[in-house]
């Protein structure tokens, strides 16, 4: 296509500009931008409630994990400090349950020795009595 002057009267005449409707383009902008803004904050704050909803979830579950290692190692621990496997663990280790003779009649070697002996047989009375 071949491009020739123009032979009009009017080539020299200049389109005005329009300000009102420059204005309202600006302003359609603007709504829009304030409009993308607003929906990418909402999504924002949508995904970080889905995330902390997930790691709740989480730390409800190592929560309820724990609650049960630790009713766990409590029946262990009441398991271990039964009154028969304390007796039967002090056998083990040569020591022998107080006879109602020896409480009253003692040397200073057998009252050094009474405390740890009633304690392992007994924890809390050798407490009581020192």
């Amino acid at each position: 296509m071949q491009r020739h002057p123009s032979n009009q009267r009017n080539t020299r005449v200049r389109r005005e500009r329009d300000f009102r409707a420059r204005s309202r383009l600006v302003f359609l902008l603007c709504c829009g931008l304030v409009l993308a803004v607003g929906f990418v904050f909402a999504a924002r704050q949508h995904f970080a409630a889905v995330q902390f909803g997930y790691e709740s979830e989480s730390l409800r579950h190592e929560r309820q994990h724990l609650l049960a290692e630790q009713q766990r190692l409590l029946l262990e621990k009441e398991q271990a400090a039964a009154p028969a496997r304390l007796e039967s663990a002090a056998r083990q280790l040569g020591l022998k349950p107080l006879k109602a003779g020896q409480v009253g009649t003692q040397t200073a070697n057998e009252q050094r020795r009474l405390p740890l002996v009633t304690a392992v047989i007994n924890p809390a009375a050798s407490f009581r009595r020192q």
